[in-house]
């Protein structure tokens, strides 16, 4: 039997994996980095400033400074590091309300993984009730979040997926389940010839609207409310559809793919801007995102094969696969329409 003296301490370090989770969780919900911008403070100042009981908070920073967090200087004042700008709210690619969510609805469900494993289905809808997206529906500081985070992956991203793909010969992009918009307008202004068109339920592109006349672009981008299960928008040259069919399971996502294709003229490109699964034992980031699929959404990251057969089953073939591993091991899958 293989020995290693280091084994207990690295699974004890895995195992208070959720202490971290959860500390980064409540500086991010109390807006610490936010009042870290101007300078450093003091716990007793930070306290007063969030309504926290100042020796517990004193502890939680403490902590959060031995991981590189937050820094402590030798008067006890507490300042931002380059993780903790991360939290910063209203920047690009801002990471605080992806830590909230992870320590709130995403954290509870994780709970019961064991129930997932055990019979395959959604632990999200056995902890809450209710489907995920349902369930933000009726919930809209949650929706907020969740529309945040996908705001700043978004954002964190689009550099990456511009440089790795060429935008340049479409005249029409068609961004579907876009969300708020950062993809659509970071691609925008990189091709000022272009015009697009975010589609999404309703509810989240009255937000749309609002990101987009804030970025110049109310203009070139139409926002279109609707239901990708029932049709979208055509006339596209490129539809995009980023983070969307990890969200759903196979036949459901055809729907998706099959509705893009009727919209589609020949010749048309969709592009997944996904997580390919590698078929061997190599690490990746997918494999654990795949079980973060299954206790939310009982769905799944997939592997290029699986892809394969979703494209095939929707009338696209599949062109190619670029990697972008800088944007979280993402990959852009190509489509064609013929």
């Amino acid at each position: 039997m293989d020995t290693d003296d280091t084994a207990p301490a690295t699974l004890s370090e895995m195992l208070r994996g959720y202490w971290i989770t959860q500390i980064i969780y409540v500086v991010a919900k109390l807006g610490i980095a936010d009042l870290l911008e101007g300078g450093p403070r003091m716990s007793d100042e930070l306290a007063i400033s969030t309504g926290t009981h100042a020796p517990s908070l004193y502890r939680l920073l403490r902590a959060l400074a031995i991981i590189g967090v937050f820094e402590q200087d030798e008067k006890g004042s507490f300042s931002l590091t380059a993780i903790s700008r991360c939290l910063v709210s209203n920047i690009p690619g801002s990471m605080r309300a992806r830590a909230i969510a992870n320590g709130e609805e995403w954290y509870r469900a994780w709970g019961d993984l064991l129930y997932s494993v055990k019979t395959g289905q959604k632990a999200f809808d056995y902890v809450f009730g209710m489907p995920f997206f349902q369930y933000l529906a009726q919930n809209t500081p949650a929706s907020e979040i969740f529309n945040e985070t996908m705001t700043g992956s978004s954002e964190q991203g689009a550099a990456a997926i511009i440089a790795a793909y060429d935008f340049s010969w479409a005249k029409t992009i068609v961004d579907v389940g876009g969300g708020h918009g950062a993809l659509i307008a970071s691609i925008l202004n990189a091709n000022p010839h272009a015009h697009g068109i975010l589609f999404d339920v309703p509810q989240v592109t009255e937000g749309a609207r609002a990101h987009l006349v804030a970025a110049g672009l109310a203009e070139r981008c139409e926002v279109v409310g609707g239901d990708f299960f029932q049709a979208v928008p055509s006339g596209g040259d490129i539809y995009l559809l980023s983070w969307i069919i990890h969200d759903w399971d196979d036949e459901r996502s055809v729907t998706i793919l099959k509705n893009c294709y009727q919209a589609m003229a020949s010749g048309a490109r969709l592009l997944l801007i996904e997580r390919v699964v590698p078929h061997d034992n190599e690490p990746s980031l997918s494999k654990l995102y795949d079980l973060h699929m299954l206790v939310l959404l009982g769905s799944r990251e997939r592997t290029k094969p699986q892809y394969q057969a979703l494209l095939d089953a929707a009338g696209f073939k599949l062109t190619t696969i670029i990697p972008i591993p800088q944007v979280s091991e993402r990959s852009i899958i190509e489509g064609m329409r013929v």
